[in-house]
């Protein structure tokens, strides 16, 4: 697996990270044990960037991750932690906003490192902007827990390029993960030129665009309780029939490579730049491996305009997050 460093003062990662989230909420139900071997097929192969979250699972994928780590070395992985979201006792998340005051900051990290059973957690960010709490507040409560050596490197997520600024004043912002295939390609206006400039990498998130990009999605396919995607405009009616017709495109390109839709979605987001790390949220071994096969795939100038001729930029139908979830994210303002 190849590296990358996560800007100009972040940890050296593998090319291709895997996200966990899947593993513990928002897909439905997930089988715990094949999400045990797959954290650990994906440190076999060489990636060492895991994200997750406090709130996934209220807890339960930090708890998972703890136990795929308990047969390895602590320094084989680079984990990556969100905080601020809260929930019902049901799971359901609060609509309020994000809890990311320096008081929550200095609260919730003792709960990660418990059930994460680490000394520290490798970069630390909050999920979400809270309009009411500066951003200076924020990372300035992260930047005393790097001080005091409870975290290593400050993050963010979803955030825009006057706020990203705003936060590397106060510190250096190793990277800025942020939704970003071929689906949904915002970040390219504004926001990379701005982590470009300031030396912060991207993680990007949502690289299959929860699966839409998989090619294994059909019209067909029933969602089980409590999946997001059933409340997300790409998935619905009209949208989803004109998103896979994108994705017919796509597979029309990949054939010819020898490779499937997912590989060349994948490595799409690999060339965009050696600051940009994707993040795969595979819940099983098999979807992992087809994942990582796109780690391998070069594409040339050619293929990469035929990619671009069969999903061009702007063509998704239907917003990422549904509106009250729009609505939330400073890098779409």
């Amino acid at each position: 697996m190849h590296k990358r460093t996560l800007g100009t003062t972040g940890p050296t990662v593998s090319a291709l990270g895997l996200g966990t989230m899947g593993m513990s909420a928002l897909y439905g139900p997930a089988d715990e044990s094949e999400s045990i071997a797959t954290v650990h097929a994906a440190l076999d192969a060489g990636v060492t960037l895991l994200d997750t979250a406090d709130f996934y699972g209220q807890g339960h994928n930090e708890l998972l991750i703890r136990e795929a780590l308990r047969t390895r070395r602590r320094e084989d992985a680079v984990i990556s932690v969100k905080f601020g979201a809260r929930t019902e006792p049901s799971g359901a998340f609060q609509h309020a906003a994000y809890d990311t005051t320096p008081s929550a900051v200095r609260d919730r990290v003792g709960y990660t490192l418990r059930r994460l059973g680490t000394d520290h957690i490798d970069i630390y960010r909050p999920a979400r902007l809270n309009p009411d709490v500066p951003i200076e507040d924020t990372v300035g409560a992260i930047a005393d827990l790097v001080e005091a050596g409870y975290v290593r490197h400050i993050g963010l997520s979803e955030v825009g390029a006057e706020t990203l600024r705003r936060a590397a004043a106060v510190h250096p912002i190793a990277d800025l993960q942020i939704e970003y295939s071929l689906l949904s390609r915002g970040v390219e206006d504004r926001i990379l030129p701005a982590a470009r400039e300031l030396g912060t990498a991207v993680t990007a998130y949502g690289v299959l665009s929860r699966g839409l990009l998989s090619g294994h999605w059909s019209p067909e396919r029933a969602l089980p309780a409590g999946d997001f995607r059933g409340m997300s405009p790409r998935f619905q009616g009209e949208n989803l029939t004109a998103n896979l017709r994108l994705v017919e495109a796509l597979r029309a390109v990949a054939e010819p490579l020898g490779a499937t839709v997912a590989q060349v979605a994948v490595a799409w987001v690999l060339s965009r730049g050696e600051d940009v790390v994707p993040l795969v949220g595979a819940r099983r071994r098999d979807r992992l491996a087809e994942s990582l096969g796109g780690a391998e795939l070069a594409l040339s100038p050619a293929d990469l305009a035929a990619i671009e001729e069969a999903v061009p930029p702007g063509s998704a139908v239907g917003e990422r997050y549904a509106a009250p979830q729009m609505a939330m994210l400073d890098s779409e303002r």
